[in-house]
């Protein structure tokens, strides 16, 4: 039973991962677009998955094993793995070589608002009126700055891998959710992301002549995106996720595509209008009142 100090803690152990998980994944927007330019989709895909895949395979090793996901979990974990692992990388990564990197995470995070109504369905969540209210609040904001990219336009292909994505990333989370309540949050992560790598497989040959070609600060930043956003990012993601609903968690990741304009306007020179910033307010406001009973 969960004592009256006990849920403040639990509510501030997951709200402290969400927010390490905001940051590393607005971080990956801007380093995808960097190395986009040297290493192609499929190609970064394999690399950041493959190497994300060790790295948390190797910290599963040192800890005892509990759990082995049984039959029923087989099922959830193959969408979770092949379409938010797999296809939303492959999407978001090609969408990025055509998009700058706010304007990527902006369409992107029309995901948080298909989370929250395949929560309320499939998982029976329902549709608390704070989630909704902070969802259209937030969405406000990121129809507001999807009207003030950094270059004033968007190539339609992009934007359709972009929407892509979004609905990859959105079913991977409602699979991911009942998965959490019989597994560890790491193993779930190093499995979803082990099936991504094998989905990505068939890229190997254009990895081994992209990373031939490329220079060491692009070999590093394929292994941060592994090691932060991948391993890290998406196993506080999982904690947090464990401790909260799938609709809260998805509204507050609203706040991703803000830090990923600010992280792009320093260290990409793609610099965000006044508008945009105004988006920006009003998706950090929807992610406040989204969590406001939480």
């Amino acid at each position: 039973m969960t004592t009256s100090t006990e849920a403040p803690a639990r509510r501030g152990l997951a709200a402290g991962a969400a927010a390490i998980t905001v940051v590393l994944w607005a971080s990956s927007f801007v380093a995808i677009r960097h190395v986009g330019t040297e290493i192609s989709a499929g190609a970064l895909s394999l690399a950041r998955l493959g190497l994300g895949s060790i790295l948390l395979g190797a910290l599963l090793l040192k800890r005892p094993r509990r759990h082995w996901p049984k039959g029923r979990d087989w099922l959830p974990l193959i969408a979770c793995g092949v379409l938010w692992f797999g296809v939303y990388n492959l999407a978001l990564n090609e969408a990025e070589r055509r998009l700058d990197a706010g304007t990527a995470a902006m369409l992107v995070h029309i995901a948080p608002l298909l989370i929250a109504v395949l929560a309320g369905i499939g998982l029976g969540e329902g549709f608390p009126r704070q989630l909704i209210l902070g969802g259209l609040v937030a969405f406000a904001g990121i129809v507001v700055i999807g009207t003030s990219t950094s270059n004033g336009r968007a190539e339609t292909w992009g934007v359709v891998l972009c929407v892509v994505a979004a609905i990859s990333y959105a079913v991977g989370v409602v699979t991911q959710k009942p998965l959490l309540s019989r597994l560890p949050a790491a193993e779930v992560t190093w499995l979803a992301c082990t099936i991504g790598a094998v989905v990505c497989l068939p890229f190997t040959p254009a990895l081994i002549s992209d990373v031939r070609a490329a220079d060491a600060a692009t070999i590093w930043w394929i292994v941060y995106l592994a090691a932060f956003p991948t391993a890290l990012g998406f196993t506080t993601w999982a904690f947090a996720l464990r401790r909260t609903s799938a609709g809260r968690m998805g509204i507050t990741v609203y706040a991703v595509p803000v830090v990923a304009i600010l992280l792009a306007w320093l260290l990409l020179g793609e610099t965000p209008t006044l508008l945009a910033l105004g988006g920006g307010a009003l998706c950090l406001a929807g992610v406040a009142i989204s969590r406001r009973s939480a």
